[in-house]
């Protein structure tokens, strides 16, 4: 009975996060249309700076009910540092990526997350990676260049801005892992101080002083980011990172439904093979965690909220 137990919790805590990621994930697509509408009039600097204040909104009452040790005495700080870097990063260059890209073609870079994830398991959580996954990370590869068609008259800054952001998000979804034994209020806390302290610096030079509805907007921007985050940031501690990565793929059919709806962006044939590829590349990679099933579920450490 207990054995049966076991397997029940197990299960329910792996639909939990399937089930979080997939709300995250629409949170996100949600948060990355805001976003673009926001840095056609603001610097991307000021965004970010304003999207911070208002996760805030959010992660105050979630600090004071933590209390302000547990900020402060965190588990692996080189780690921690690093997860902020890889946030940063992904943020900041997401939302300098749009400024000059539809949404559909910036999250098709973000789609070879899972790819990346796969490729990264090997050296960060001692996953193993068989020749058929191997083939498939390098398929997924084929699929990132073609979106990105890295010639002298397609290969922009734009596109390296979306390229360098869905590594980082990568690193994001695998420093996750790593640190799930850190509550989910001190790691996104962590995160958006350094994403306020970036984007204010970038800010400097490039204020533009926004209206009452703009400033509103780049305030709920927050609160809906800071949501996403939380999401996410709970549902890779329920459920492996292999198995949470290939949800991601939803967001590329939001990027396409808001890009459509909100900017009138319709991807082009090129964008839509390579994602194609990447997507494919990336449900096989899935496909074989399943069968080798080298990552056995976790359930949430004790104390953790």
């Amino acid at each position: 009975m207990a054995t049966i137990a076991a397997k029940l919790t197990t299960k329910n805590l792996l639909l939990a996060g399937i089930l979080l990621m997939l709300a995250g994930d629409f949170m996100f697509a949600l948060n990355d249309a805001m976003g673009k509408w926001l840095v056609a009039s603001f610097s991307v600097g000021q965004v970010v700076a304003i999207r911070s204040v208002g996760a805030f909104l959010v992660l105050g009452p979630m600090m004071a009910r933590q209390g302000a040790g547990k900020l402060f005495n965190i588990e692996r700080p080189l780690l921690q540092v690093l997860r902020v870097v890889a946030t940063t990063a992904d943020t900041g260059c997401f939302y300098a990526a749009v400024v000059y890209l539809p949404l559909a073609d910036v999250m098709s870079f973000y789609m070879a997350g899972p790819i990346y994830v796969a490729a990264l398991s090997h050296f960060l959580l001692g996953e193993k990676v068989g020749w058929r996954r191997t083939i498939a990370i390098l398929i997924g590869f084929c699929g990132v260049l073609i979106i990105l068609k890295p010639s002298s008259a397609a290969f922009s800054l734009a596109s390296l801005f979306a390229l360098v952001g869905s590594i980082a998000f990568a690193f994001t979804i695998i420093l996750g892992r790593l640190l799930r034994g850190t509550s989910d209020t001190t790691l996104v806390t962590w995160q958006t101080v350094g994403m306020l302290v970036v984007g204010a610096a970038l800010a400097i030079g490039n204020w533009a002083t926004p209206s009452a509805f703009d400033l509103g907007a780049m305030l709920l921007l927050g609160v809906v980011s800071c949501i996403a985050h939380l999401l996410i940031t709970r549902a890779l501690k329920l459920a492996p990172a292999s198995t949470l990565a290939p949800l991601q793929y939803t967001l590329l059919l939001w990027a396409v439904v808001f890009g459509f709806v909100f900017f009138s962006d319709v991807p082009g044939p090129r964008t839509l093979i390579g994602a194609a590829i990447v997507v494919v590349a990336g449900l096989f990679i899935f496909h074989r965690q399943k069968v080798v099933d080298t990552v056995p579920p976790e359930v949430v450490p004790k104390g953790v909220n």
